[in-house]
């Protein structure tokens, strides 16, 4: 079933108890919940999404300082889309209607981004959501179109909490080593050691974040696993797959409906990475990239 609102059309998914709705302007994942528990906080139909709420951030995550990059030889000029900052954030897809195309517990959302000022690139995307017995599967294709090797980077900039239970007492765990220090325009400076309580564990409504993370601890199977637990020991899991190697922690008193809310935000590279280099995949014509991440209630 879909239905429109400022958004755009909003697909909505539904696998047994688990239902989702993923907005087409953006490929965002605007709400996820297991029977009444909300997974990922909803906001009003007839609102803009919040705070990137959910959006795909491609072919670059974050921000780019002044907007200015060297590709290669060649420094490129992207539009200033963070005026207050001076920036270039959060990539060229972030207002985009997608293409559409569902089945009852699966979505695909597909968008070109188009060869334009200060990135001359021809890249296909495409992000799946896909219901499973205990949350969402988000998997995302980059495939380059262009006639030479291409940069990219992606993210993604999902809200996480468990509904019915007061946000500032969920205890939240980042299992990272290192953290970046960012400038008055939230901009990478330096590095630092990541406060080891995020490793063990913090009460959501003690810490205010903004925060880039790497060197990020994986288990086994190769996830990244952060995590949001509820007094009576509810959890909800955000994994990362293979090749996202960053992670952006975000905390706010301004989503609508919630008097504190987290975004933990997979991204392949840093902010300002066009610059740094850091995460920066070169992808040669004709070759894709294939990402996962996923939410999971346990």
């Amino acid at each position: 079933m879909t239905t429109y609102s400022p958004t755009g059309t909003q697909v909505h998914l539904r696998r047994g108890d688990v239902t989702a709705q993923i907005s087409q302007v953006g490929a965002s994942l605007r709400s996820l919940a297991i029977g009444t528990v909300d997974l990922v906080p909803p906001y009003p139909a007839d609102a803009p999404t919040p705070a990137c709420s959910g959006v795909v951030l491609t072919p670059w995550p974050n921000r780019v300082r002044d907007g200015r990059w060297n590709d290669g030889d060649t420094v490129r000029q992207l539009a200033i889309t963070e005026p207050a900052k001076n920036n270039a954030s959060h990539g060229l897809l972030r207002f985009s209607a997608y293409e559409i195309d569902q089945t009852d517990a699966a979505a695909t959302l597909t968008a070109t981004i188009v060869p334009q000022t200060g990135y001359p690139y021809l890249v296909e995307t495409s992000v799946t959501y896909l219901l499973t017995d205990a949350g969402i599967e988000v998997i995302h294709v980059l495939v380059n179109r262009s006639a030479e090797s291409a940069p990219v980077a992606l993210g993604t900039h999902p809200f996480v909490t468990i509904g019915g239970v007061d946000p500032h007492d969920l205890v939240l765990r980042v299992p990272a080593e290192t953290a970046f220090d960012t400038d008055e325009r939230m901009l990478p400076i330096g590095t630092r050691p990541a406060d080891a309580a995020l490793r063990e564990g913090v009460r959501l409504g003690d810490v205010t974040l903004d925060t880039g993370f790497t060197d990020l601890s994986r288990d086994a199977d190769g996830r990244v696993r952060h995590s949001l637990t509820a007094p009576d020991g509810r959890r909800v899991t955000l994994w990362q797959g293979e090749g996202f190697d960053y992670v952006q922690v975000y905390t706010t008193t301004g989503y609508p409906g919630q008097e504190l809310a987290v975004a933990i935000e997979p991204m392949t590279a840093p902010a300002d990475a066009f610059n740094s280099g850091l995460g920066i995949r070169h992808l040669a014509p004709g070759e894709s990239w294939t990402l996962h991440w996923g939410i999971e209630l346990g």
